[in-house]
């Protein structure tokens, strides 16, 4: 009985809060996100390559541009943070290498907005590769390499798409991403190892400012 009373509320509160946003739907909003990612790597040679997933940070800035009461555009600027975890064995001795990259997505966007109290994405994506940082481990010793990349070499620069979909709740936006690189992941722009392209799924929760 008390699920069915909260299922009920719930139900009524998100009916008002539809209610409420529908004039404001075809509005210019300006906001601040920040959440997390979920991301890993595959091999785009299909080659046999294994890893495990790597979580790592995002946060941001989100603006949404109407083209109509159902349609808009919505770009983003992000700090976004990538990688993977690999383990492996070197002249008989086990280790673990962990990949953290930092990356500036600008996603854009074409937001489609059925009801107002939701808004499905899907567009393309460029990151732009700022930092990268290597751990190595084994039995014996622990091994870190940075490296700071300007973006002078255009394959650091990389073309992906994304999908997702907003929850707006008053000012509040609960957003969910899927996002896949279309270009290799070569640092230097050169077909040397590692093949590989970043795949990853974000969580935020955002604030409309505007």
């Amino acid at each position: 009985m008390k699920h069915i009373l909260f299922l009920i509320c719930f139900a009524g509160f998100m009916l008002n809060q539809a209610s409420a946003q529908e004039n404001g739907r075809s509005s210019f909003h300006l906001g601040i996100k920040a959440g997390g990612n979920l991301a890993n790597v595959y091999d785009a040679e299909g080659e046999d390559f294994n890893a495990d997933a790597k979580f790592g940070y995002v946060f941001g800035a989100f603006m949404s541009i109407p083209l109509g009461a159902t349609l808009g555009i919505q770009p983003e600027v992000l700090f976004s943070q990538k990688g993977f975890k690999g383990r492996g064995s070197l002249l008989g001795s086990a280790y673990v290498l962990s990949r953290t990259t930092n990356y500036i997505d600008v996603p854009i966007y074409l937001a489609i907005k059925p009801i107002s109290v939701l808004t499905l994405l899907a567009g393309p994506q460029f990151s732009f590769l700022t930092k990268q940082k290597d751990v190595f481990t084994n039995s014996s010793s622990s091994f870190e390499q940075s490296e700071v990349f300007k973006n002078e070499n255009l394959r650091k620069n990389i073309l992906g798409i994304s999908f997702g979909a907003d929850l707006n709740v008053s000012s509040l936006v609960i957003g969910a991403r899927a996002n896949w690189d279309l270009y290799n992941n070569h640092g230097d722009g050169t077909t040397t190892t590692p093949r590989y392209k970043n795949v990853w799924v974000q969580a935020t929760l955002g604030l409309r400012l505007i």
